[in-house]
């Protein structure tokens, strides 16, 4: 009879966790714009993270399983120590070993862009992951299939049953989550940023200051606010790569008036990135300053900025060089670079 009562027990104990779990209640987290960022261009109130939210959008950024080959993940791309770029790839890879055409982008601020890609082709953070997942070079995934493999999954099954009032799942939540995921990747710490906020750590030195005053008069009207990028789409003055014929933003608007224009990126964490350029073809920061003082090609869409009364280019002597690579370093924000919360494991 004893043994009886404690089984008892035991099994209504069991019972008890299970209805916990169904019951959980799922918690906010907590979202600030630093005090020297712009405001958000995610209206954060359609869709407001959670800790249940944010673990599912984590667990779909690293799961292979939503790509053809059950391989490619968000995150394969994506590394967080490289600032979420492919770090010396000059351009992405995916199923197949198949290669793109453009070097990976980082993820850092998404919440305060107004479009993604490099050529603007979707305005919402929540439809951005779209184009990776179903691009036959990237993730060759199947938006059906992908749903019927969370729907088999236990660990998803509690996940958005947890993150979601409705607890669908579904590729509308599926999109939010990671949305949810991707918002919360936010980069604001870096010495910069300290400097910027009179925090302790942000003094910088006299090399770092004579970049910051150059920066400022030669490259802060594109590499615009503490988020270091206007959003806009230029023409910066790339010799045409005529095996790719990149076109940029023209593939989306189609007016002869966006030939070779490509988002401007942002230079937080700009020192772990390489390769640069939406092509990766160069390998270095002092690479990319060479191009400005003295590679520009003209051309009809080329910026107005980098054609001067004829002069081409943004000049630049060897010491300013230097100087604004010491400043470029000031933006590497090593705390969201370890930051456990982003990582995989």
């Amino acid at each position: 009879m004893y043994k009886l009562i404690v089984l008892f027990l035991f099994l209504t104990l069991l019972s008890s966790c299970s209805d916990q779990d169904d019951v959980y209640v799922n918690k906010p987290l907590d979202f600030e714009v630093p005090s020297n960022f712009p405001d958000l261009a995610y209206n954060i109130a359609l869709n407001p993270p959670t800790e249940k939210g944010f673990e599912l959008g984590k667990k779909l950024f690293y799961d292979g399983r939503l790509s053809s080959d059950g391989l490619i993940s968000c995150g394969f791309c994506h590394i967080q120590e490289n600032a979420f770029t492919h770090h010396g790839h000059t351009f992405s890879h995916g199923v197949g070993d198949n290669i793109g055409t453009r070097n990976t982008p980082p993820i850092q601020n998404l919440g305060y862009q107004t479009a993604f890609m490099y050529d603007g082709a979707t305005t919402h953070l929540d439809l951005q992951p779209i184009i990776p997942l179903t691009s036959a070079i990237e993730m060759n995934g199947n938006l059906t299939t992908i749903v019927a493999m969370m729907k088999a999954d236990k660990t998803y099954q509690k996940l958005f049953q947890q993150a979601f009032t409705d607890g669908a799942i579904n590729t509308e939540n599926m999109l939010k989550a990671l949305s949810q995921f991707m918002l919360m990747v936010t980069s604001s710490n870096s010495k910069f940023d300290k400097y910027r906020r009179n925090e302790m750590g942000g003094t910088l030195t006299s090399e770092e200051l004579a970049g910051y005053a150059l920066f400022n008069a030669k490259c802060a009207s594109c590499h615009a606010t503490d988020l270091m990028t206007d959003n806009s789409y230029r023409n910066n003055g790339l010799a045409v790569n005529p095996q790719i014929n990149d076109v940029g933003r023209f593939r989306v608007t189609q007016l002869a008036t966006d030939y070779y224009k490509f988002k401007v990126p942002s230079l937080r964490n700009v020192e772990k990135t390489a390769p640069y350029m939406h092509d990766g073809r160069f390998g270095t920061l002092e690479s990319v300053l060479n191009h400005y003082a003295s590679g520009v090609v003209n051309g009809t869409t080329l910026d107005p900025i980098l054609n001067q009364n004829g002069s081409l280019g943004i000049p630049l002597s060897d010491i300013e060089k230097t100087q604004l690579i010491a400043f470029l370093k000031t933006l590497t924000d090593n705390q969201y670079l370890t930051d456990k919360r982003f990582s995989e494991y």
